[in-house]
């Protein structure tokens, strides 16, 4: 951020930028992106940091489904109770790295699973089967593609409330931000030019659109539970991990693996 921002000050911009996530506009999916404005002529504040809507609280969530990276589990997890965390592109040989989500009252067999790639697709903003004219030699290779082509993707909410405020800028209050230090670590939203840093202390949330709980917006029929392998080796990673995991869902996973190796 400092060589970009330098480099923009150097040739007479002003600068702003904003961390948001996609789940002010509605989507389940705890997605955060940098956003970053500069122009010669206008003030890239008013376009992203006048609007702040705040971050809600836990309660705005429901508690009946958690997504989290089934892949990770020694340094991290994801966690996103009524969402999914950040959905990636996949590997770079076609394979699809889908997140898990843990549905807390199914049967067993049902509770850990992943979800289908139109379920993807609609938690980035799209309609079910947007990237269905992918041509690839297999198929293992078009369902890896469509991944990469949702994981790349900006949530389409977002795309529109940014493309909203470049049609028509609001007013942002500068008196909210805080002259930045030299040493100051750069935060998740700031402004500036002309050689001076400034604080915002905006949230993530510009606004907050109507929210789609996870457990409507999933196709039940599309769902895929975790196979062995990947139950097992998840299980394993908890196992070494030095992470605090909720109870229910570590019995949840010992249950899955009991189950998958039954199968």
């Amino acid at each position: 951020m400092h060589f970009l921002v330098e480099q923009l000050e150097a040739r007479g911009f002003r600068w702003a930028y904003r961390v948001v996530d996609s789940r002010f506009t509605g989507v389940p999916q705890r997605r955060q992106r940098v956003l970053l404005a500069a122009s010669k002529t206008e003030d890239p504040r008013d376009v992203l940091l006048a609007d702040d809507a705040g971050e809600p609280e836990a309660d705005y969530y429901r508690d009946d489904m958690t997504g989290f990276y089934w892949t990770e589990g020694l340094r991290g997890l994801g966690w996103a109770p009524d969402g999914v965390p950040t959905l990636k592109g996949g590997s770079t040989i076609g394979i699809p790295s889908q997140p898990g989500v843990w549905i807390r009252d199914a049967e067993v067999g049902r509770q850990l699973v992943y979800p289908s790639i139109e379920d993807a697709e609609a938690l980035q903003g799209f309609e079910r089967g947007w990237t269905a004219a992918v041509e690839a030699p297999t198929a293992r290779r078009v369902l890896g593609t469509r991944w990469k082509l949702v994981g790349n993707a900006v949530t389409t909410g977002v795309a529109e409330w940014l493309g909203r405020r470049l049609a028509s800028p609001g007013e942002y209050d500068a008196s909210e931000a805080t002259l930045m230090r030299e040493s100051d670590r750069w935060p998740a939203a700031a402004w500036g030019g002309n050689g001076e840093r400034w604080k915002s202390h905006v949230s993530m949330w510009p606004e907050r659109q109507p929210y789609t709980h996870l457990s409507d917006l999933l196709d039940p029929e599309g769902l895929t539970p975790l196979s062995l392998r990947a139950a097992s080796g998840f299980l394993s990673r908890t196992q070494r991990a030095k992470l605090r995991f909720d109870e229910d869902f570590l019995l949840a996973v010992k249950r899955h693996v009991e189950w998958a190796g039954m199968l």
